[in-house]
């Protein structure tokens, strides 16, 4: 029996794991880099242990320091999440040597689905449909799409899609760079890029007495740079002998290897119903929830039992319902995804299942995954369960970085995911739409920002003598020549789009102008009411610094208060390239200053939230300026490079 048990992980997956230990009476021990040092997965547990340094190179990637914090603290077995060291044998083997159980596959099993091109080798001999590699060296044509692969790793790293046959050599380098920087093994493959393709998987269950279980499919296909946005079981519009033969093979997988404890099969599933084998997670998915709503079961509990030895029984209990999760990202997926940072004031999502890393006033870094919470919905059909998730996002208060939010609202509600219809390309194609201003927003934005001001005002006025007050005195207070109507203007986040509020204060209370229909029915420093052409609405509002939040049943709006008088020093050199996000620079084209580079051109790579993200020449011109250099952390907003426009 295992009394006492490390999680060598961090955030969300920590909390889930902690969570179910707490209700089985085992006590925790939690590990934390000197980022997390606050985090809420250190506090949750019963011990933590502090790896020193930020960097998941130096923390969470060190077996032996995980290794030796789980003996410091006397535990007796060791959970690995996922991601990290969940998948690394070297890591599972060294947690064994030193006297603890290993919650997870036997070492030999990790390593045999570790490179997907030996997988794939393994997978052929037992008979499980897979899609053949292709020599990069005899391509042609005829073969194109192509998807080039990292054989180690996972979660989209050194993978692109090639569409053309002369950008194949750089997409080769591309790829083999960015595997051997995440996982320090540069091997890629090359394989058909199968289009209008579906990702379906299958969750897998392996004791140590020879019973496997399959509990049913989960469909992944909503996707951003080939990382999951949007999950759901069961896979919708799969007919019975599909499922069938991807329940067969999942399980012909497992028994292939030896497989013990938790693990997932994925696969592709052609436009035509045709199933083929991608790579065997050796691990807990991050989108483990919706297996768990539909068939009744806690798979962190089931883990745990089959590693103290525990059978399962003959056959899993029956399926009931459908649920849907999404993914929730400090990320601006209308700026090529660009992870967001800054301190999460608020996240609340009430009625649904949040699955979350951080906690309010949790601060968002550059080290980790852009994650914020997972949030799930169950019901007995999957029309309601999606409703139910679009509904409780759209509602949900979320105060702090950019998140996709938005598009996850829009994504559930779009006509071809409604109808399933949907595939690994669907955000890729629609995302113009899905980030696009709907012709209603800026009337709405409108409204919300009269709600700020009001708020601001009733804020002021509640503190009398201080600045705010006077400030508010000033700009809103009363009048005798009520003709003149004073303005405070808001910028909307993101976009820049800025709201001018003129309004006057009257013996009859705060007037709107510019607002014919709109009456203001009550102000207080967190609620507004309005009549709205005789609807009455209700506006939550929330200060933090000049940021204002403003949440309504329809969704949310974020506000910068603006100055009266803007500093005029504000300013940049034309053609400056300023860092989008805080990162590393990990890799600098081989350009010189002085050299002409096209518009679009990549100039440098910066890493952050564990991606990639081209910084490209604004214009064509000229590089006047490079700052950067490989190994650099910046800041938001530091000088890159510069280029002067024109010839």
């Amino acid at each position: 029996m295992i009394r006492s048990l490390l999680v060598a992980n961090r955030a969300e997956i920590a909390r889930r794991i902690v969570r179910t230990c707490r209700d089985l009476g085992i006590a925790t021990v939690a590990v934390h880099s000197d980022a997390d040092a606050g985090a809420p997965h250190a506090y949750e547990a019963d011990a933590a242990v502090r790896l020193p340094g930020d960097a998941p190179a130096d923390t969470y990637l060190r077996g032996d320091l995980l290794v030796r914090a789980a003996l410091a603290a006397g535990a007796d077995a060791v959970h690995p999440g996922y991601g990290f060291l969940s998948e690394h044998a070297d890591f599972a083997r060294a947690v064994r040597d030193a006297g603890l159980v290993w919650v997870g596959p036997p070492p030999e099993a990790m390593e045999a689905m570790a490179s997907k091109t030996r997988a794939k080798e393994i997978m052929r001999k037992a008979g499980v449909p897979l899609l053949d590699a292709i020599d990069p060296a005899e391509v042609t044509a005829d073969d194109l799409p192509l998807l080039v692969k990292a054989a180690a790793g996972g979660g989209g790293r050194g993978m692109r899609v090639v569409r053309e046959l002369a950008a194949l050599p750089a997409e080769l380098d591309s790829a083999r760079a960015e595997a051997a920087s995440a996982f320090g093994d540069g091997e890629i493959f090359v394989e058909p890029y199968m289009e209008g393709a579906r990702h379906v998987e299958v969750q897998v269950f392996a004791d140590t007495h020879g019973t496997v279980w399959t509990l049913g499919t989960r469909d992944c296909s909503l996707q951003r740079r080939h990382q999951k946005v949007i999950e759901e079981a069961p896979a919708p519009g799969l007919d019975e002998e599909l499922r069938r033969t991807l329940a067969e093979s999942a399980a012909d997988a497992a028994r292939a290897i030896g497989y013990e404890g938790a693990g997932t099969v994925e696969f592709l599933v052609s436009p035509a119903g045709r199933a083929y084998f991608l790579e065997m997670n050796t691990r807990l998915q991050v989108e483990h929830p919706v297996t768990e709503e539909i068939y009744g079961l806690d798979l962190v509990a089931l883990q745990l039992r089959i590693a103290e030895g525990e059978p399962l029984d003959a056959e899993p209990p029956a399926p009931r319902g459908h649920a849907v999760e999404a993914r929730l990202y400090a990320e601006d997926p209308a700026r090529d995804w660009r992870p967001q940072t800054g301190t999460l004031h608020r996240l609340d999502i009430p009625g649904l299942r949040v699955d979350s890393g951080p906690a309010d006033g949790d601060a968002i870094g550059v080290h980790y995954d852009p994650m914020l919470a997972k949030v799930i919905a169950v019901a007995p059909t999957r029309a309601e369960a999606v409703r139910r998730l679009a509904h409780g996002l759209e509602r949900a208060r979320i105060h702090g970085p950019v998140t996709n939010r938005e598009l996850l609202v829009r994504a559930l509600r779009h006509p071809e995911f409604a109808a399933s219809r949907m595939d690994t390309g669907f955000l890729e194609r629609h995302l113009a739409e899905l980030t696009a201003a709907a012709p209603d927003d800026d009337a709405a934005a409108s409204l919300a920002a009269l709600a700020a001001l009001a708020a601001a005002l009733a804020d002021a006025a509640r503190r009398p003598g201080t600045a705010n007050a006077t400030v508010a005195g000033r700009l809103g207070g009363w009048r005798n020549v009520p003709s003149q109507p004073q303005s405070r203007s808001y910028r909307a986040e993101p976009g820049g789009t800025e709201h001018e509020v003129r309004y006057r204060r009257t013996r009859d209370g705060l007037h709107a102008e510019d607002f014919p229909d709109v009456r203001v029915l009550g102000t207080g420093v967190e609620s507004v009411v309005l009549d709205v052409a005789g609807v009455r609405r209700t506006f939550e509002v929330t200060a933090h610094g000049d940021r204002r939040y403003v949440d309504t049943p329809q969704g949310g709006f974020v506000f910068t208060a603006l100055p009266r008088f803007p500093d005029p020093t504000a300013r940049t050199e034309p053609g400056s390239l300023l860092a989008p996000m805080p990162g590393t620079v990990v890799r600098i084209a081989e350009v010189a200053v002085g050299d002409r580079v096209e518009a679009g051109a990549p100039l440098l790579w910066l890493e952050a939230m564990k991606m990639e993200h081209r910084v490209t020449a604004p214009a064509a011109g000229v590089l006047t300026a490079l700052h950067a250099t490989t190994g650099r952390q910046v800041e938001v907003g530091a000088l890159l490079a510069v280029v002067a426009a024109g010839e």
